[in-house]
């Protein structure tokens, strides 16, 4: 990662199905973003489509030009661009972190591995099997979406394998907004990385979303905190010194002890 460098958000209020006014709520949300300074901009999860999962392969098929349409955006701003899109992978669909570098290009790609049963996402996406780290202009991102947050395997082995930064997409409601903050301070804090998390705000016709979206330094403190009810962008300062300082005066990353955790020496 880059020494410093100016990190935001767009948290949007995601209108169910209507892909255009996403769209264009987003590119001017990445503009705002552009115009600060900001390097990197988070989009929240399914941020294109939201979950209309009656129509989510219709929504799917137009998903490549969705991306030309953001990596137009991110070459024009040089801002590294990341959101989660419903996408086509073989015979079914998937819930996919898409990653523009700032030239335009794309970076990386997730396919979210825990899908929340409990709205029965699983019915509707195919679930991805593997992590992703990926390289881009501004350094190395881990990717998260949503669900994801709540199983620290997936933030420990991203940040073991060299991320600097955890990208979080989310549609997190608002009656769980307080586990929201706490585990994404906790995934910050206990791999002593920094993190974005974009949540979108408004509701659907069963849920209200929680909104606030954060930027999370490697000691969990709140760098920037969107509002809880209506769109926003908010963005801070990422150091990287902060992160250096902290694992070298609490180095939990060097003083894992796997063989411990794999059961070898454990008792029932």
């Amino acid at each position: 990662m880059e020494k410093s460098l100016k990190a935001g958000i767009v948290q949007l209020d995601v209108r169910l199905g209507d892909i255009r006014a996403n769209v264009r709520n987003a590119v001017a949300g990445i503009a705002g973003l552009g115009k600060r300074g900001a390097r990197l901009a988070v989009l929240p999860e399914l941020w294109a489509s939201g979950f209309d999962n009656k129509r989510i392969a219709e929504h799917a098929d137009r998903t490549p030009e969705i991306i030309e349409t953001i990596a137009s955006e991110a070459a024009r701003h040089k801002t590294v661009i990341a959101g989660s899109l419903a996408e086509i992978c073989g015979n079914a669909v998937c819930n996919t972190l898409v990653v523009i570098d700032s030239d335009g290009s794309i970076a990386g790609r997730y396919a979210k591995v825990h899908l929340f049963s409990a709205t029965g996402e699983d019915r509707y996406f195919a679930r991805g099997d593997s992590w992703t780290v990926c390289e881009t202009s501004i350094g190395r991102l881990g990717l998260l979406i949503c669900y994801d947050l709540r199983f620290p395997e997936l933030s420990r082995i991203l940040a073991l394998n060299g991320a600097e930064c955890l990208v979080v997409c989310a549609q997190w409601p608002a009656e769980r907004i307080s586990h929201w903050e706490t585990l994404a301070r906790a995934r910050a804090i206990e791999n002593q990385i920094f993190l974005l998390a974009s949540n979108r705000c408004g509701s659907d016709p069963n849920i209200v979303y929680g909104g606030r979206s954060l930027v999370v330094s490697p000691t969990g403190e709140i760098l920037a905190s969107g509002h809880d009810q209506k769109p926003d962008i908010i963005d801070a300062v990422l150091d990287r010194s902060v992160m250096e300082k902290f694992r070298t005066r609490i180095p939990c990353l060097d003083e894992r002890v796997p063989d411990v955790y794999a059961g070898t020496k454990g008792e029932k």
